[in-house]
């Protein structure tokens, strides 16, 4: 099993304090969770650190590492109407159905254009490329910065499709079965999204899409 300390998670986060002037007296693990390969998923960590001005941080970071989210449009080549392929399967934090743009964990990865185009094959089944990407805000957004790591990088993608092409992903099952993915497909208007999605990044992503098309849906 990989030790947390041996991890690209926990390495990146501590590279980015170590730039930010933070002096790391002592680090002790308190949890550490790994995937079935051994790498490390995320980690609890108990931390002595200060700041330039000699203030210490908060004691406890949760090491989970960061994210991609890619608000997936597919245009409708007959009417050049706009449809959003979400996902939906059940998660634990209430065991409830969350719908959601496709998305997923950095890992190991450290280009997250790669991870965007992987996540979205793997939870949808469509092929996209590099080109079809484009980012929705110049840097990554953190989550809940006063305990976590955690940061998301916001794609969006504008994929033509005929109206027979689009239909075929409506209610498709997809998901990487070697980590137990259950997933669900929907295709639904802009109208749609705002109802049905009920998790800060998904509500995020939205209004940076929206923001980057400047009104043009």
């Amino acid at each position: 099993m990989e030790k947390f300390e041996n991890s690209f998670k926990f390495k990146s986060w501590r590279d980015v304090l170590l730039k930010n002037n933070i002096k790391i007296n002592s680090i002790k693990e308190l949890h550490t969770v790994n995937k079935g390969n051994g790498e490390m998923l995320f980690t609890l960590i108990h931390i002595d650190a200060v700041d330039p001005d000699n203030h210490k941080l908060l004691p406890v970071v949760l090491i989970r590492g960061h994210f991609v989210s890619v608000v997936t449009c597919l245009v409708e080549k007959e009417t050049g109407n706009k449809y959003f392929l979400l996902v939906k399967q059940r998660r634990v934090a209430n065991g409830d159905i969350f719908y959601e743009h496709p998305a997923g964990m950095c890992d190991s990865e450290p280009d997250p254009w790669k991870v965007a185009i992987k996540e979205v094959g793997e939870e949808t089944g469509l092929q996209i490329t590099r080109d079809n990407l484009r980012l929705l805000h110049p840097d990554h957004l953190y989550s809940s910065a006063g305990l976590l790591d955690e940061a998301g990088y916001f794609f969006a993608c504008d994929i033509p499709l005929s109206r027979e092409e689009i239909d075929t992903y409506r209610d498709k099952s997809a998901g990487a079965v070697d980590e137990n993915e259950v997933i669900v497909t929907h295709v639904c208007t802009l109208s749609e999204v705002f109802t049905l999605i009920r998790n800060t990044n998904g509500l995020l992503a939205t209004h940076l899409y929206l923001q980057d098309v400047k009104g043009s849906l």
